[in-house]
């Protein structure tokens, strides 16, 4: 019975590596944004369908970051740069609504798919639209399901659009979650955020860093 057990345990963890490492090539490589998305694609496509073996967001995130770095160092790290000097801009244009950068961008994981994701603070989230008419900025409107602590979790307003070959996703918050940040969807943990003064300091130093 013990032997047997342990062969299933060790059993599961290959699974779990194998899916956390498919469900990253699946990312890195077809576009696919969600981690919901990406593990349960990975499992079908390799036919595991224990539940037990699916790997969490973050081991797909640290297999991710091995699959950038070993097949694609080149050009996600063009990309990351690119993305993280967009931000910069981006940060300096929405200055009213004390913008912070958040997600891949800043993580560091981000490649040519992905979309530069601020998060602005306003008690009145339409001033936002306005300041986007104002500058002739064409947006959809769109919501998202933000967790702001591990009790409470809100559908927020938010919008999408391009500048220029990168997608920009804003999220709008009240000013109160200037002092707590929203729980990561990666590890549940409270997220990190850059202001512009710090995405100044990354890439003034290694651009790469995550």
């Amino acid at each position: 019975m013990h032997r047997a057990r342990q062969r299933a345990e060790t059993r599961t963890r290959e699974w779990r590596h194998r899916l956390a490492h498919e469900a990253a090539r699946l990312m890195a490589e077809s576009g696919i944004r969600d981690y919901h998305q990406a593990r349960l694609k990975a499992a079908q496509r390799l036919g595991i369908h224990d539940e037990a073996a699916l790997p969490r967001n973050h081991e797909i995130e640290a297999a991710l970051r091995e699959h950038q770095r070993l097949f694609q160092a080149d050009d996600q790290a063009s990309a990351l740069r690119t993305r993280r000097e967009a931000a910069l801009r981006a940060l300096q244009f929405f200055a009213p609504f004390q913008p912070r950068l958040v997600g891949p961008v800043l993580e560091g994981t981000a490649d040519r798919n992905s979309p530069v994701q601020l998060q602005l603070f306003a008690d009145d989230a339409d001033a936002v639209t306005r300041y986007l008419d104002q500058h002739g900025i064409p947006a959809e409107a769109r919501t998202r399901r933000i967790r702001m602590d591990r009790a409470r979790t809100e559908v927020v307003p938010g919008w999408m659009f391009s500048v220029e070959d990168v997608a920009f996703e804003l999220t709008v918050l009240s000013p109160l979650a200037l002092r707590q940040a929203p729980l990561s969807a990666v590890d549940e943990r409270p997220m990190r955020r850059a202001s512009l003064a710090q995405l100044e300091q990354l890439l003034a130093g290694d651009g790469n860093a995550g």
